[in-house]
């Protein structure tokens, strides 16, 4: 079990989180939820001890997996190794023991030592060790070969694949994973949500993705009004619920306040009568109707709708024959395909099989080794990189560029469509440097939003954003009567489109349905690896 007692954690002026109280019991899975900026991560440094809180106390058991995102702390080391390294209590012993082998002579003190230190590897099952860090490996899909590499022969993504499987390893007592689907493509998000709903001890975990915390949560532990509520059920559960707890409270309030009025008046037209005895009833009635504190919520949703100036011609993209290698890597070859007006298609597949290679041929950022692509009549194509930052230029401010991108724009219309996506007021005089992430993500929806083009183009939209934003954007793409293509690993998103492409080693598949009718038919295994 976690106990966290009165918590309270502050940055300055602003206050995260105040006498928190909260209780992470075994065999539950948590999600632990709030908008950016809440103190998610915060939350969880301080639970794993990494970061101290300003007052209160946390205690916590002794075998803690933690997702940490300091991979170059490990570099130098063999894959398998950074692995086994989750396990804390058998890594010291295997070190222990390798330095004593070493030693130029065995001393009797010496064996005791070792004897001691074979029972602890044999409790902690350190003889398959390395074959237990290997199936985790693979199952984040780190294929064999490079198990015994070091860290540093990998990119970014498959690092961070690397420390999750070392946060799983060795059975610890509780789990804390901070955002630990990212850089995960299908195949390994199931594969981790089967393991993290196999496991029996307390998990904490911090996730943007919709459908992985429906899928995992027991309960849902919600940062807001400087406090932490826990929810049972996931994360549609705990939405619901709060809903009706917070529409509850006011129409009590409401009741309360008539009453109270009613009370009031009683009391201001007899006060100087002879009804005293009556008109302290009262009195002691409204002193009773107290109305319950409904702080502000830091919940905010942008309010996202793609429109379109006017439509594209029936066809709206047309691909013949798409090839495209890096050197002797092939990863497009003979792709063809057609696109009707008002389509919606997810681009998916495992990480590396060419899903941005695909979307940056289309769109003329990359040239293509042959083929042909064709955007269709009066098509006017928005597009979204997976580098945000690529389309924002430094060295102006949010509500400048807005101006550049449109300079029929009036100061109101540019405004009003800052607020729609959370800059408000000042806000909206931000340098373009100095923007978060997910400030960038907003600003190019804007930016699209402006422009209303009749096809988008999105790839890995939901990157940097938070679950109420996500949200925001799946109803927008359910919404949008343009064409758009989007690559992305969000299954909630992924369950907007209307026909799939599906990248593969195998090649290219064009399915034309949902993505549940696409598992339906291959089967779960066969359409997720692709």
């Amino acid at each position: 079990m976690i106990q966290v007692t009165n918590v309270t954690k502050a940055f300055g002026p602003k206050k995260l989180f105040e006498n928190v109280s909260v209780a992470f019991s075994p065999g539950r899975r948590y999600g632990l939820t709030g908008p950016n900026g809440a103190g998610k991560s915060t939350f969880l440094k301080i639970l794993s001890g990494d970061e101290e809180s300003d007052s209160g106390q946390v205690s916590r058991p002794k075998k803690l997996g933690v997702l940490r995102q300091d991979h170059f702390r490990f570099d130098e080391l063999r894959i398998v190794d950074t692995v086994v390294m989750g396990n804390a209590i058998l890594w010291s012993a295997l070190q222990e023991k390798e330095k004593l082998l070493a030693a130029p002579e065995i001393t009797e003190e010496m064996g005791v030592r070792l004897g001691e230190l074979e029972t602890t590897i044999a409790e902690e099952d350190g003889y398959s060790a390395e074959s237990a860090a290997s199936e985790l490996l693979q199952g984040l899909g780190i294929p064999n070969e490079a198990h015994p590499e070091p860290l540093r022969t990998l990119a970014g993504g498959a690092k961070l694949r690397v420390l999750l499987a070392q946060a799983l390893f060795g059975r610890p007592d509780a789990l804390l994973l901070d955002e630990p689907t990212n850089h995960l493509d299908l195949d390994s998000i199931q594969w981790l949500t089967e393991f993290l709903r196999a496991y029996e001890g307390t998990l904490v975990v911090i996730s943007h993705d919709r459908h992985f915390l429906n899928e995992i949560c027991t309960h849902v532990a919600d940062i807001d009004y400087e406090t932490i509520i826990t929810y049972t059920g996931g994360y549609d559960d705990m939405v619901m619920a709060k809903s009706q707890l917070r529409s509850r409270v006011e129409a009590e309030n409401s009741e309360k306040t008539k009453k109270i009025a009613q009370l009031q008046e009683f009391v201001a037209r007899f006060h100087a009568g002879t009804r005293a005895s009556q008109v302290q009833s009262r009195i002691r009635q409204i002193d009773k109707l107290q109305l319950t504190d409904l702080r502000r919520s830091n919940i905010q949703r942008p309010y996202i709708r793609f429109e379109q100036k006017r439509p594209s011609g029936k066809l709206a993209l047309s691909v013949e024959g798409l090839s495209k290698a890096y050197g002797k890597h092939r990863v497009l070859s003979d792709v063809s395909c057609t696109v009707t007006r008002g389509e919606k298609i997810a681009i998916i597949g495992r990480n590396g099989v060419g899903k941005t290679t695909f979307v940056r041929c289309l769109t003329g950022e990359l040239e293509r080794d042959a083929g042909k692509v064709t955007w269709g009549y009066e098509a006017s194509v928005g597009v979204l990189a997976q580098d945000h930052r690529q389309g924002i230029p430094n060295g102006t401010t949010v509500d400048a560029w807005l101006h550049d991108v449109d300079p029929k724009a009036d100061n109101e219309t540019i405004r009003a469509q800052l607020g729609r996506m959370l800059f408000s007021g000042e806000e909206g005089k931000k340098p373009t440097d100095a923007l978060s992430g997910g400030e960038a993500v907003r600003l190019l929806f804007a930016k699209l939003m402006l422009t209303k083009d009749n096809v988008l183009v999105l790839d890995e939209p939901t990157n940097h954003l938070d679950l109420e934003s996500i949200v925001a954007l799946g109803e927008a793409v359910s919404r949008y009567e343009g064409t758009i293509l989007y690559v992305t690993h969000d299954r909630g998103l992924i369950d907007c489109a209307t026909r799939v492409f599906a990248l593969s080693p195998e090649g290219f598949l064009d399915f034309q349905g949902t993505y549940a009718e696409l598992l339906e038919k291959h089967g779960e295994a066969t359409a997720r690896a692709r």
